[in-house]
């Protein structure tokens, strides 16, 4: 989700905490809906679904979040897509800082104005290192509702980043939620990167009536606990994420046919590999641990190092 924040501190309305009437009849418990739309109109705003905008207005879901981010007032936090504000102004209420990145240039400026409390940078995340955002290196956590068309790269960009967050609780669509907590048997790529730096964990499923206006499709509210080292030993992190991305290059296939596919050799040369790391080549690739990923790419790089060597 993206640019789900809520209301600015300046609408006394939108933090009503009454009944709220959601859309096809939804009641909801929280934030109010219709002030939120209000004010909307009022600043000249429609929400833009190019930029995923769906904004918070049920007051139990904010309170989820800031229970699952433990925040105390020497904590520094990253937002991503503060929106119209409800949850950057309940962060800067609980946090010692709150950088609030906005995409919309309409809203960075209406963030500014109704809350000084908070710094408003405008701009991509993504363009944006942690470093360059905090100025110096200090301890700091993520606390966002994220677009979903860009949750991957936003979760790999800081758990992949220099300088990582020591925690992240984010709002994620319901099945890449789900996705990112699997075991072994319905892995992904994307649950094997952020099990790689974090110990995911789904804490609630989200109602669409929780936002205005409502996705399409339900959310879940994702906590990461970033691991200080990663929970496997893996000599270059590089080339982990290379034989992992080819491994699923083609997740119906076996592994040894996908291998060859992504590592651009022979099925014999990737059964072998396979066979050397323990792994039946005949497995696909969403069974295999993140244990058994990190053996066979122990296995793939002795095997690089001896061809080295005998050349």
């Amino acid at each position: 989700m993206g640019n789900e924040g809520g209301c600015t501190a300046s609408r006394e309305t939108i933090a009503n905490r009454g009944r709220g009437q959601g859309w096809d009849g939804a009641k909801i418990e929280g934030l109010d809906r219709a002030a939120a739309r209000g004010l909307l109109a009022g600043l000249g705003f429609r929400a833009r679904k190019k930029l995923g905008q769906h904004f918070l207005v049920d007051g139990r879901v904010l309170e989820k979040i800031l229970q699952a981010a433990e925040l105390v007032p020497e904590d520094t936090v990253i937002e991503v897509g503060p929106g119209l504000g409800i949850l950057t102004r309940a962060l800067a209420e609980r946090a010692g800082r709150v950088i609030a990145v906005e995409l919309d240039t309409g809203l960075a400026g209406k963030l500014r104005q109704a809350l000084p409390q908070a710094e408003v940078v405008e701009g991509d995340i993504l363009s944006f290192s942690p470093l360059q955002l905090l100025g110096h290196r200090t301890s700091y956590k993520v606390v966002a509702n994220i677009p979903y068309y860009i949750t991957s790269p936003i979760l790999r960009h800081f758990l992949e980043a220099e300088h990582k967050p020591s925690l992240m609780v984010v709002m994620v669509q319901r099945e890449v939620g789900e996705a990112i907590v699997a075991k072994p048997g319905r892995l992904s790529l994307l649950a094997v990167s952020v099990q790689f730096y974090s110990q995911p964990k789904v804490l609630a499923r989200v109602s669409a009536f929780s936002f205005y206006p409502p996705p399409k499709v339900e959310s879940a509210l994702l906590r990461l606990e970033v691991y200080e080292h990663p929970p496997v030993a893996v000599r270059e992190p590089a080339r982990f994420f290379q034989l992992v991305g080819a491994g699923f290059a083609a997740p119906r296939k076996q592994l040894h046919n996908s291998l060859a596919q992504g590592l651009e050799v022979t099925p014999e040369e990737a059964s072998r590999l396979l066979e050397g790391a323990g792994i039946d080549p005949k497995r696909r690739a969403q069974t295999l641990s993140l244990e058994e990923w990190a053996h066979l790419c122990q296995r793939f790089l002795d095997v690089h190092t001896e061809g080295a060597g005998q050349g």
